[in-house]
């Protein structure tokens, strides 16, 4: 028998980058684009790309192409990462499991480098892959923690918890990381937010960026840990977006949640190096009316608009720059 798992693409609503800083996010999954992992028990352990024309090309221009896109490694090793941690968690809780092998294969159709998180969603596929093979449970809240540390201690990947957190719960998830809640448990305050409460999203990413998640933060992360009082309190307010936004989505005011989302990015804004081609693209989507700020670490954007003319507006504003827009199916 076959197993079939899934965990889909994410789109930070607010507050981000304040989650891998003691901060606050809301997140949505994005089923429009998913990993998908398959294992079934066979005589030896094997892991293979399922998508294996990923490896062809229809010459060694296009092969250069890819690597300067996508880099050298594939969804093999996070996979691997994704074994090794099952596995630690299992050994340390006294879990026994089954003496049985298996092949493990995935294939995405996450749009890669544009921060919608592709790799945690071949992670999180795999590590619900696992648990289904194996007949394991581990608790909801604990899962993004085990998610998060395949990437950063076993591929020295640097990430936050909350895409793993979104990608585990699906939906709409306001998320608290308060700074000695997190130390003391591993974990942050997560809340399911109804997503139907929700205005008129749009999501749009550009098809000819080229970078990689974890290199695009500039040097936050040291001017945070030197107590730089900029960084320190600009981080608060874009977490405090957050912390407005899930009122304003309860209070159904959508007139405050795109202003939220502007100042999310406005706020980045002053203490990040932010790339021409992004730029354009938050501009473009702004010029239109609608709101606009990062889903991720830049390469895509989200935000509300009014009506259907706007949002056509936004397609072929957004296409004359190389950029898709979809409207994100949550729930």
């Amino acid at each position: 028998m076959i197993i079939e798992t899934l965990a889909f693409a994410r789109a930070g609503l607010l507050g981000n980058p304040s989650d891998g800083y003691f901060g606050k996010t809301i997140s949505v999954s994005v089923r429009n684009f998913g990993a998908r992992v398959q294992i079934y028990q066979t005589p030896e352990l094997v892991i293979e790309e399922l998508n294996f024309k990923e490896n062809q090309f229809s010459n060694i221009h296009q092969l250069v192409e890819n690597v300067k896109l996508t880099g050298y490694y594939g969804g093999t090793r996070l996979i691997k990462a994704a074994i090794v941690k099952f596995w630690e968690y299992c050994n340390e809780k006294n879990i026994r499991l089954d003496n049985k092998n298996f092949t493990i294969r995935y294939s995405t159709s996450i749009p890669r480098q544009v921060g919608l998180a592709g790799s945690s969603a071949i992670v999180t596929a795999t590590f619900r892959a696992l648990l289904k093979f194996y007949n394991v449970k581990i608790p909801k809240h604990i899962l993004p923690t085990l998610i998060l540390k395949a990437e950063t201690e076993e591929l020295n990947i640097t990430a936050g918890l909350q895409d793993r957190v979104i990608q585990v719960y699906e939906g709409c998830v306001f998320m608290d990381f308060e700074k000695e809640h997190l130390k003391k448990n591993g974990f942050g305050i997560y809340e399911e937010l109804d997503a139907l409460k929700l205005p008129n999203l749009y999501l749009a990413y550009k098809t000819d960026l080229s970078k990689v998640s974890g290199q695009v933060l500039n040097n936050i992360r040291e001017r945070f840990n030197n107590g730089e009082k900029k960084v320190i309190d600009t981080l608060a307010a874009i977490a405090n977006c957050a912390e407005e936004g899930k009122k304003a989505i309860a209070d159904g005011n959508f007139e405050k949640l795109s202003e939220l989302i502007n100042r999310n990015f406005d706020l980045r804004k002053t203490i990040m190096n932010i790339s021409d081609s992004n730029l354009e693209l938050v501009g473009t989507a702004r010029n239109c009316g609608a709101s606009s700020k990062f889903s991720g670490s830049g390469g895509a954007i989200i935000g509300t608009y009014t009506d259907d003319e706007m949002l056509r507006k936004l397609i072929i504003d957004l296409k004359r720059i190389n950029a898709r827009v979809i409207k994100p199916y949550i729930i």
